[in-house]
């Protein structure tokens, strides 16, 4: 497999909003698009969200699903290197939910 191939096209690909977030501090934000790094390790996690921003209009929230605690921890410096802002990130089941926006 290789490096920015996917497990799935529909997962991580939306043309209209995904949903809605209410972040801890009472924001709400309108998901675009959801990407599924489940089961990636370092680096692919960080790459591919860079790739999501590159490819993301301003203002575009993206909801970054991780399960990797190395990634989940790098992510908000990689979103401030691709002139993004980490908005959040909450606690799912088994995950990490975050979120960022591109400038």
């Amino acid at each position: 497999m290789g490096l920015f191939s996917r497990k799935s096209a529909a997962s991580d690909t939306a043309t209209a909003p995904v949903g809605q977030i209410s972040l801890e501090d009472g924001t709400c934000y309108t998901i675009s698009r959801v990407l599924d790094v489940l089961g990636d390790s370092c680096p692919r996690p960080q790459l591919m969200t860079k790739k999501a921003l590159n490819e993301a209009a301003p203002g575009a929230v993206i909801e970054v699903r991780v399960d990797n605690p190395t990634s989940m921890e790098a992510l908000p410096t990689v979103v401030a290197a691709v002139n993004g802002r980490h908005l959040g990130t909450l606690k799912a089941d088994r995950y990490w939910r975050v979120f960022v926006r591109k400038n």
